[in-house]
């Protein structure tokens, strides 16, 4: 017999409803037939928006809520930032589908100044990422960095309200809510390595629901996907979460999967990278021999201090 409904799980948002209303959208698409709701959920990290994500032990506390409606059968399906998906998913639920990947640049965010050179020393930047925080302050030292939670639109209002010169947020949310004329400069990955799948959708839904698992199938991207779990795996091997300074992203040229990799000290004084590529059927592989090279540069000692 087949389905007839689907519950999503989102958090509540902006930008997830966004992407939880994109997905459905999609799905509709190609399932005429399916009668498709939303579940709207508070996470602990979003009721406890004022302590950092490091302190609180990181952005899997975004999905903990949605896995257990999943695990419950009060869900079907979960739509996740996937750069907030812990790389080891709970016993039973399962990756379904990566969605084609939107922009995965950083983005400088300022209504004072057009670039993040043109900064001057001692200016107030405000992120909520340790990775974000490692990379501009290996780039400017100058600069003090402060913490800076909440979603987009509230992030966005702290810098109307002058408590900031400039945030670094990433280009993907801020474009799909259409705030893209707030971004200033786009940060190049030379400077600003994203976080692991950053920019992609991903949902999850119980591993034993091959209904469901079915269709979800065509709006799976594959060489996002590709991308994605070379970079999974990257942070697998490291064992590290999102929360850490640590960054991974991946490209598919001329048939070739390269995936750069980054470690670096929360204080930006010591930055480790590794680039290697393999062929598109070995991101696994590719994944943790990017992760062994950081490891043999000295990256778990980094790890382990924080």
């Amino acid at each position: 017999m087949a389905q007839s409904q689907l519950t999503i799980a989102t958090r509540e948002s902006p930008l997830a409803l966004w992407q939880a209303n994109w997905v459905k959208i999609q799905l509709e698409k190609y399932h005429p037939e399916l009668e498709i709701k939303l579940l709207g959920m508070t996470t602990q990290a979003d009721r406890l928006s004022f302590i950092s994500l490091a302190e609180m032990g990181g952005k899997g506390l975004f999905v903990k809520e949605l896995e257990e409606a999943l695990l419950d059968g009060r869900a079907d399906i979960a739509v996740h930032s996937l750069k907030d998906m812990p790389v080891i998913l709970p016993s039973g639920l399962y990756l379904s589908a990566v969605c084609e990947r939107e922009d995965a640049h950083d983005a400088f965010v300022s209504n004072q100044f057009n670039a993040l050179d043109e900064l001057p020393a001692g200016a107030i930047v405000g992120t909520s990422s340790l990775r974000r925080q490692s990379q501009l302050l290996f780039l400017r030292p100058d600069l003090i960095v402060k913490k800076l939670r909440g979603n987009v639109n509230t992030r966005l209002a702290k810098l109307d309200k002058k408590e900031f010169d400039a945030i670094i947020l990433a280009s993907a949310g801020l474009k799909r809510l259409n705030y893209e004329n707030r971004i200033r400069e786009f940060l190049s990955y030379d400077q600003f390595l994203p976080a692991m799948g950053q920019g992609a959708l991903g949902i999850e839904c119980r591993e034993n629901d091959a209904v469901t698992r079915a269709l979800m199938a065509p709006l799976n991207h594959v060489a996002t996907q590709i991308c994605v779990s070379a970079e999974r795996a990257m942070c697998q091997r490291l064992e590290v979460g999102c929360q850490v300074p640590v960054a991974a992203f991946a490209e598919i040229k001329n048939e070739k999967l390269i995936l750069n990799g980054l470690v670096a000290s929360v204080d930006g004084s010591v930055i480790l990278q590794a680039v290697h590529e393999d062929s598109l059927g070995n991101a696994k592989a590719l994944g943790f021999k990017v992760a062994e090279d950081l490891l043999s540069q000295g990256a778990g000692a980094i790890l382990k201090s924080l």
